[in-house]
C-alpha cells in the first residue's frame, strides 16, 4: 500500500520522468536509424566490409552500459557534456547500431535473387531497384531490428540516470541510494511497462509495414 500511495503522490513526477525517458530513446534511435540503415545497405556490396562492420558493432554492444557511461565522462567533459542528456543519447545511438545494421544487412542479402533478376529485366537502375523492390521487402526485418534496439535501450536509458540524464531510472537510483523500496519498485515497474508497450506498438507498426503479399503468404 505504501508503494501505491507513493505512486499517486508522485504521479506528476512519474509522468515527467517517463517523457524524459521516451525523449532520449526516440531521439537516439531515430539518429541510429538514419545512420545504421545506410550502413547496412552499403555493406551488402562487400562481404569483407560487412564482417568488419558487424564485428565492430558486436564489440560495442558487449561493453557494459555503466562502463560506457563512465568512458563518456572524460571524453565529453572537455566540451562541457561529461554527464547528463548528451552522453546518454550518444550511448543509446551506439547500442542501437548492431540490431539495425545486422537486420538491414540480412534482409537485403536474403532477398530472392529471382526478384532482383526480374527488376533488372524490367530495366530498373540499382537505386531504383533498391527503392522500389528491395527496401519494401526488407522493411519488416529492418523494423524487427528497430524493435530490438528500442526495447533494449529503454533499459540502457534507465542506467543513464546515474550520470544525471533523468528518466525513469531516477526512481531506481534513488530507491537504491536511499534504501527506499517504494521508489525502486515504481521505477522498475514503469521501465518494464514502457518496454512492453513499446514492443507491442512497434510490432503493430511492423505488421502494417509488411507488404500485403508477404502478410498473405505468412498467414497460409
Amino acid at each position: 500500500m505504501e508503494t501505491v500511495a507513493f505512486l499517486f503522490d508522485n504521479w506528476t513526477v512519474l509522468w515527467e520522468r517517463t517523457l524524459e525517458h521516451v525523449a532520449i530513446v526516440i531521439l537516439a534511435v531515430s539518429v541510429a536509424i538514419a545512420t545504421a540503415i545506410p550502413i547496412g545497405i552499403a555493406i551488402t556490396q562487400n562481404k569483407r566490409a560487412a564482417d568488419l562492420v558487424l564485428y565492430a558493432a558486436s564489440m560495442m554492444i558487449t561493453v557494459p552500459s555503466i562502463a560506457l557511461f563512465g568512458l563518456m565522462i572524460p571524453l565529453l567533459s572537455p566540451f562541457g557534456y561529461g554527464i547528463g542528456y548528451v552522453p546518454a543519447v550518444i550511448a543509446v545511438i551506439l547500442y542501437s547500431q548492431l540490431p539495425i545494421i545486422r537486420n538491414t544487412y540480412a534482409a537485403i542479402t536474403n532477398i530472392d535473387p529471382a526478384l532482383r533478376e526480374a527488376a533488372v529485366g524490367m530495366g530498373m537502375a540499382p537505386l531504383q531497384r533498391l527503392r522500389q523492390v528491395e527496401l519494401p521487402l526488407a522493411l519488416p526485418v529492418i523494423m524487427a531490428g528497430v524493435r530490438t534496439a528500442v526495447v533494449m535501450n529503454i533499459g540502457v536509458t534507465a542506467i543513464a540516470a546515474y550520470i544525471g540524464a533523468g528518466g525513469l531510472g531516477t526512481f531506481i537510483a534513488r530507491g537504491i541510494s536511499q534504501s527506499d523500496p517504494r521508489q525502486l519498485i515504481v521505477g522498475a515497474v514503469a521501465v518494464s511497462l514502457l518496454a512492453i508497450v513499446a514492443d507491442f506498438a512497434l510490432l503493430g507498426l511492423q505488421r502494417l509495414m509488411t507488404p500485403a503479399g508477404l502478410r498473405e503468404g505468412r498467414s497460409r
